[in-house]
């Protein structure tokens, strides 16, 4: 039984370490270092943008925001999508891989809005391929509105159509629909990080 991965976490400030970890910058135990090769950015940056982090910051400096982002405010979501081992192996040798890639970069573009998206790079060199994705989460109106749903329950109501939903790219490429559980034991790196995952 497979599953599909859509982890989604807040970024603090314009997330320049992870900036690191995306672009290889720093290399973990868990890569192999003589396959970062294959790795492939598959956003194009604005000119005059050459990494993550500037790619953040010019998002939201060209968003045409009215209030000036406050310190506690979150400027960047990580999102990594990927699936079982046994399936993204199954996608990659069927040449389903950049299709995969082209779905999955349309579902964020269409879901977060395609200027939001101002960052995903294919990881090949672990042992799962996986997509680093970056969104400016740029919110317009109604923040009185946001506030009150999330005092009622509304920030766990927002979140659930992603976790019930993921990635239909990847769950169009599993054999059947998912049943969504929280996983917090799933591909773990040791940092009590857990990711939404979807059994099929």
């Amino acid at each position: 039984m497979g599953y599909v991965v859509l982890h989604i976490e807040k970024a603090a400030g314009t997330d320049a370490a992870m900036s690191g970890h995306v672009e290889r910058k720093i290399s973990p135990a868990n890569v192999t270092t003589t396959l970062t090769y294959l790795n492939e950015e598959l956003i194009e940056f604005p000119k005059g943008v050459t990494n993550r982090t500037e790619a953040i910051q010019h998002r939201l400096d060209n968003a045409g925001l009215e209030r000036k982002i406050g310190k506690n405010q979150v400027r960047a979501l990580r999102i990594v999508m990927s699936g079982s081992p046994e399936d993204m192996k199954r996608i990659r040798q069927a040449g389903q891989l950049d299709a995969w890639c082209k779905d999955s970069c349309g579902w964020l573009q269409k879901t977060f809005g395609k200027e939001n998206v101002v960052s995903a790079v294919l990881h090949l060199d672990e042992k799962t391929p996986h997509i680093h994705a970056t969104v400016a989460p740029i919110v317009r109106g109604e923040r009185r509105k946001a506030k009150l749903e999330r005092e009622e329950g509304g920030e766990r109501k927002e979140n659930l159509p992603h976790q019930e939903r993921p990635s239909p790219p990847m769950c169009r490429r599993c054999d059947g629909e998912g049943q969504t559980q929280s996983l917090p034991n799933h591909l773990c790196r040791g940092d009590g990080q857990i990711r939404i995952a979807t059994r099929r």
